[in-house]
């Protein structure tokens, strides 16, 4: 069984309780794209893990963990993210982690490039977290990337630092900031290289045998559907795919070898950084806004910026179904609407009065948006911790079926709260078939 678990929004939605709480199911967890410029929050017990690189299941002891080639990696990250997951007693040993050969590392000048990327965009910047994530894919894409299996070789390493850093270095100077010295980045790099190379695998080939030997893997994507370099909303997006079909070039898994999608659905919307957000809570709903950022924590796990908020929008979350091909759908942060009178679900968009039921692809289109909003009744009752669909209010039942058949999808999962066991798996769905066999 290789099950991928995707993001439908704009990312956020709660991917790492998911894949946590899925992770003891399965016998290995892999990451397939994106790099520590999003963070995946995992709370069991007293303990809080926020995860950048390391797939969630590396809190479990008896996973083993993969970093596909379809990462870039920033090497002084990984190994202080390692250190802050050893200091809270779990073990991240080259045996129980492996990180792909031919995954691309991000060098010190990839962050000097990020930071004059944004400066030259102006009003128009993108909003990254200024880690060297798009830099870096970049260079993969224009062939003069640094691949882990590359940077084992101290001469290969030297010679692409010193003709990489030359280009670099004529936009980091024409945008006023120092140049950046190559006998400094080595300096830097080599020892973390070296640290590094216990860990390097063939990992496509480590995935094939275990498969061949039946085991039970999970993919894990970063960001989300709505941020997919080639179906979110360009050019606001990342540099990666999240999607489905990412999932298979970014591990190295045959397509046909995918056993199911699962979903990972918010009961609301949230988006960080820049770009087009129909459904953001805006003029005359603050209140809102600000009542469900504090209750559901929306503040970024690594970058700590406020989280922009929004009602559920059931025309992006649907595109996101199509695109991936969910077979189930969890449904997260139930409990955070427990306090609100109403709810909206956008149904449908409006733009220049014409009414339209599918995702426009170009970001203009979607700020003229007009949401057509269906208003429910909220609850008004505490639901945190509740684990028995039944015992949910009536409300908040008829809320989870409106918005699964709005997405056209089953919705096999609900989280009322942050905890492993603050969890809902209803009866007789997909992720019930997941979880038992």
């Amino acid at each position: 069984m290789i099950i991928v678990i995707i993001g439908a929004q704009w990312g956020d939605e709660g991917k790492g309780k998911v894949v946590d709480l899925l992770a003891d199911r399965f016998d290995i967890v892999s990451r397939y794209q994106g790099g520590h410029n999003a963070g995946h929050s995992v709370y069991v017990g007293d303990k809080a893990f926020v995860l950048r690189l390391m797939p969630s299941g590396i809190i479990h002891q008896d996973k083993t963990c993969v970093l596909g080639n379809g990462m870039v990696i920033d090497p002084k990250a990984f190994f202080e993210e390692i250190d802050q997951i050893r200091e809270k007693g779990v073990d991240v040993s080259p045996e129980r982690l492996k990180v792909s050969s031919r995954a691309h590392l991000i060098m010190p000048y990839h962050r000097a490039l990020d930071h004059t990327s944004e400066e030259r965009l102006g009003n128009e910047k993108i909003g990254t977290t200024l880690r060297g994530i798009g830099p870096a894919y970049e260079d993969k894409a224009g062939r003069r990337g640094i691949r882990v299996a590359d940077a084992m070789s101290p001469d290969v390493l030297k010679l692409r630092v010193e003709r990489n850093l030359e280009e670099a270095n004529r936009i980091i100077v024409l945008f006023g900031q120092q140049p950046l010295r190559a006998d400094e980045i080595l300096e830097e790099m080599t020892p973390l290289v070296e640290r590094l190379r216990p860990y390097v695998c063939e990992t496509s080939h480590f995935l094939a045998e275990a498969r061949k030997a039946n085991k039970k893997i999970l993919l894990e994507g970063a960001q989300a559907t709505l941020l997919d370099v080639d179906h979110g909303t360009y050019p606001y997006v990342t540099s990666s795919n999240p999607t489905a079909g990412g999932a298979s070039v970014g591990a190295g898994i045959p397509p046909h070898h995918i056993t199911g999608v699962l979903g990972i659905v918010r009961t609301y919307a949230t988006r960080v950084g820049e770009g087009p957000f129909p459904t953001e809570m805006l003029e005359g709903e603050e209140d809102v806004a600000n009542l469900i950022r504090e209750r559901g924590n929306e503040y970024g796990s690594v970058t700590k910026r406020p989280r922009r908020c929004g009602w559920f929008d059931a025309v992006g979350t649907r595109y996101a179904a199509e695109l991936n091909g969910f077979d189930s759908v969890a449904l997260t942060k139930l409990d955070v609407l427990d306090a609100l009178d109403e709810l909206k679900v956008c149904i449908g968009y409006e733009i220049d009065g014409k009414r339209i039921d599918t995702f426009p692809a170009v970001s203009h289109d979607l700020r003229q948006i007009k949401p057509v909003y269906e208003t429910l009744p909220g609850w008004k009752t505490d639901t945190l911790g509740i684990t028995n669909f039944e015992d949910l209010p009536d409300n908040a039942k008829k809320y989870v079926q409106f918005l699964s058949d709005r997405i056209g999808v089953e919705i096999g999962l609900i989280s009322t709260g942050p905890e492993r066991d603050q969890t809902i798996i209803l009866k007789e769905s997909v992720m019930e078939s997941w979880f038992t066999s």
